[in-house]
C-alpha cells in the first residue's frame, strides 16, 4: 500500500509538474506570430489577377513581393467583391487588394500601405460626355463593379438606382457595352483599356477624369500590429529601391 501511495504521490507531483509549464509557456506560444495570412484578391487585370502563369497584376505582384520580404505567406482568395469586403471587415487579420480608400470606408479597414493611384472615367461606344451633369442626363443605363469605390461615387453624386447596373466585379462589362445592354461603363482607366483590347477593336468614348484615389493593401480593422508594421515597410522598400515602378510599367507599358 505504502508503494502504491508513493507512486500515486509521484504521478501527482509529475502532473503538476506538467500544468505549470503549461501555463508558463502556454501564452508564448499560442502568441506566436503567424506567418500564413489570408489576401482577398479582386479580378481585376491590370491592377490583381490569378493566373496560371503567376502573374498578380501591379498591387498583386507588389503585395506579394511584400509579404516575401517581411517573411509572411499569403493564402489567395478570391470571391464577388462586395462578399470579399464584408469578410475582411468583420474577420481579423485578413488582407484585401486592391481596395480604394475612400471616406465611406475609412473605418472599416486598418489601411496598410498605398500600392497605386487610380484614376476613373466613363467609357462608352458613342458619347463622349464632359461633366456628371452630362453624364446623370445622358447614360440610361451604366455599369458599375459591385461594392466598388466607383458605385459608391454615382451613388453620392446623384445617380439614380434604375441608372446603375451594378455587376460582380469579375464579370466582363466589357460585352455589356458590346450587346447595348448598358449605356457606358464607369470604371478604372487601365483596368478598362486592358479588359477592352482583349473583347473588340472598336473605339472607346472616354470622358474625362471623374475619380481618382490610391488603391491600398488593406487588412481588417482588427489587425496584427506586426504584419502591418513589416508589410508597410517592404511596400516602402518596394518603393524606394524602384521596385514598384518597374512592375507597373511591366503591365500598363505592354503591348
Amino acid at each position: 500500500m505504502t508503494h502504491v501511495s508513493q507512486s500515486l504521490r509521484q504521478r501527482g507531483a509529475l502532473i503538476l509538474t506538467m500544468l505549470l509549464a503549461l501555463m508558463v509557456w502556454g501564452p508564448s506560444v499560442s502568441g506566436a506570430e503567424s506567418r500564413s495570412f489570408d489576401l482577398y484578391i479582386a479580378e481585376a487585370p491590370p491592377l490583381s489577377m490569378l493566373e496560371q502563369t503567376g502573374l498578380h497584376g501591379i498591387v498583386g505582384d507588389a503585395t506579394l513581393e511584400a509579404a516575401t520580404r517581411a517573411g509572411y505567406t499569403l493564402h489567395f482568395i478570391e470571391v464577388p467583391w462586395a462578399r470579399a469586403q464584408q469578410s475582411v471587415r468583420k474577420g481579423v487579420d485578413k488582407l484585401i487588394i486592391p481596395l480604394s480608400r475612400t471616406p465611406e470606408r475609412e473605418a472599416d479597414y486598418t489601411w496598410i500601405a498605398p500600392i497605386m493611384t487610380m484614376d476613373r472615367a466613363f467609357f462608352s461606344l458613342h458619347t463622349r460626355v464632359e461633366t456628371l451633369q452630362q453624364a446623370r442626363e445622358t447614360f440610361a443605363r451604366i455599369a458599375v463593379g459591385r461594392g466598388s469605390a466607383q458605385e459608391q461615387k454615382l451613388r453620392a453624386e446623384g445617380f439614380g438606382d434604375n441608372q446603375i447596373y451594378p455587376f460582380e466585379i469579375g464579370e466582363n462589362p466589357a460585352q455589356l457595352l458590346l450587346m447595348g445592354r448598358v449605356d457606358a461603363w464607369f470604371n478604372g482607366i487601365p483596368e478598362t483599356q486592358s479588359i477592352w483590347r482583349k473583347v473588340s477593336t472598336q473605339p472607346l468614348q472616354v470622358s474625362p477624369v471623374f475619380m481618382s484615389t490610391d488603391l491600398y493593401l488593406a487588412c481588417s480593422r482588427n489587425c496584427n500590429a506586426t504584419l502591418v508594421r513589416k508589410l508597410r515597410a517592404a511596400v516602402e522598400g518596394l518603393r524606394k529601391d524602384g521596385t514598384l515602378e518597374r512592375m507597373r510599367k511591366s503591365y500598363l507599358d505592354a503591348p
